[in-house]
This record gives structure tokens, sequence and C-alpha cells, in this order.
């Protein structure tokens, strides 16, 4: 209800130039109180009032900041595959394949990419 009264608001007007400003809906797919986003439940209904009730919005994808420090010797970061089963879900829902991917961060990147990221964040292997 929080982040659905924050997308609503009156901050998410048009630039002025006629250009919608593409945003991803960060999913918490770890689940930690301390991280921001949506749970991975309520991604439709959010997406659903960006869409429809948010001109100056292009909805471009999803993202999320998976758990730190993951033991990718136990397998596949189980975040990473959480988001990318709400990208399908959410492509199915709003009838666009093109929605992009973003996850992965300086540590773990290259397996987020192997894994089907179109976006990462690496600030910290740049600076």
């Amino acid at each position: 209800a929080v982040v659905q009264r924050r997308v609503r608001g009156n901050g998410w007007k048009r630039n002025g130039d006629g250009e919608k400003l593409k945003v991803f809906i960060q999913v918490n797919t770890s689940r930690e109180e301390q991280k921001s986003g949506c749970m991975p439940e309520a991604l439709l209904p959010l997406a659903d009032i960006i869409t429809s009730e948010c001109d100056g919005l292009e909805l471009a994808g999803v993202m999320t900041i998976g758990a730190f420090g993951y033991d990718w010797s136990q397998g596949v970061n189980p975040d990473f595959v959480e988001l990318i089963e709400c990208r399908k879900r959410l492509s199915d829902h709003l009838g666009k394949d093109d929605l992009e991917i973003s996850m992965g961060m300086s540590d773990d990147f290259d397996r987020a990419i192997e894994m089907g990221s179109t976006n990462v964040r690496v600030g910290s292997k740049i600076f």
C-alpha cells in the first residue's frame, strides 16, 4: 500500500519533452527487511498501476539486489532465479516480451549476465 501511494504521487509527471521516464520495479527477492522493493507477490498489481495510471513512466523491467555474499558453490543464486520468474510472470501479464532484467552487482555481475541479466551495477569495481 505504501509503494502504491508513492507511485501514484505527483512526482511522476512528464519531464517536459514528452519522453517517458524508463523505470524498473525493484523486487525484494531475498525478502530481507532492510531492503526496499516490492515483494514478488505485489509485482503485478504495482505494474498495473504504473502502466495504467502513470502516463510519464514506461515500465522497462524488473530489478533486484540479492542477498549479500551469496555462496555460488551452493548453486545458482535463488534471488536471481526468483527475479527471472517474476519477469516471466510480468511479461505474460502485460503481453510484453521486451522487459529487461537488472540483477548483479560488482561481485556477481558475470554470473548474473550468464543467467540473463540485461543490466548490471558495477560501481565498486570501477571506483
